[in-house]
């Protein structure tokens, strides 16, 4: 993975590439040839490139998807296998409950949509689990064969029961390969809010949600997405008495006026960012 790209073009020819395109910053799975799959690079460059999307103040709003047939399909145990270190130390991490492979586990507090392209295996649910949005190419399929291969489903699954129910994430972590959850089906359960049809439109598709929230206040957005991500953390009433601390945390702020200000005026919001300069 390369540093940073001007607006609208590629940032690196590696196994993970970052792209902008106006107010959108993309993060693409770029090792087609093994389904996506998270070798010992793609696994440090993807807390790098969290860190410089979520840095760019240019971008209000994360996009992640992959190269080629599959969108993301877990570890690669045969190129980690020859690297004795980077797998010792993704191990730690997995130990730990350490991990740094999403969004939510880096602490990125930007939208960020999961674009799913194709085959979604395995440690790949880390970044449906773990997105705010998750939409999905027709012929996207979803599958977990941890239990196949003797091992144990743990934290994908878990953060799919915050979206899903219960028994389906069930069923997914029990079945392993022997089943896969269609498009249709993943819609159905809540996994997906969104079937991109046909397939090749995803990426258009993702990129005009993203520009619509984009449109919105960045530190209202950040602030909400703390709220309910932190809900999930919590009881109920702590939930609430912590909404309220990110609520209250507004008051004042410059989009507080200038929201209704643009709405009474018909024209588009200059938005603050969370520290507070105007974006424009």
């Amino acid at each position: 993975m390369a540093g940073s790209a001007e607006s609208g073009s590629r940032s690196g020819d590696d196994d993970l590439v970052i792209e902008r395109h106006g107010p959108v910053g993309w993060l693409i799975f770029n090792r087609p040839h093994a389904g996506n799959a998270m070798n010992a690079a793609m696994l440090t460059n993807l807390e790098v490139a969290w860190r410089e999307l979520d840095a760019d103040p240019e971008v209000r709003v994360i996009v992640n998807t992959g190269t080629g047939r599959a969108f993301q399909t877990g570890l690669d145990m045969v190129e980690l296998a020859r690297d004795p270190e980077a797998l010792r130390e993704q191990s730690r991490r997995t130990k730990r409950a350490e991990l740094r492979l999403t969004a939510w586990h880096n602490r990125v507090w930007k939208p960020v949509i999961a674009a799913v392209n194709g085959v979604c295996a395995g440690g790949g649910l880390h970044f449906v689990a773990d997105a705010d949005i998750v939409i999905a190419a027709a012929d996207a399929t979803f599958l977990d064969p941890h239990v196949s291969v003797g091992q144990v489903t743990a934290f994908e699954a878990i953060g799919l029961i915050r979206k899903m129910p219960v028994e389906a994430v069930m069923r997914m972590a029990l079945v392993g390969r022997y089943e896969r959850i269609d498009a249709e089906r993943a819609y159905q359960l809540g996994m997906i809010s969104q079937i991109v049809d046909p397939p090749g439109a995803l990426r258009a598709a993702a990129q005009e949600l993203a520009e619509q929230i984009a449109k919105n206040s960045p530190a209202a957005m950040a602030a909400t997405k703390r709220a309910l991500w932190g809900a999930l953390e919590l009881g109920l009433t702590d939930a609430c008495r912590a909404g309220a601390q990110e609520l209250v945390s507004l008051w004042g702020h410059p989009d507080q006026e200038e929201g209704p200000l643009a709405f009474a005026e018909k024209r588009e919001a200059r938005w603050s960012e969370p520290g507070g300069s105007p974006t424009g």
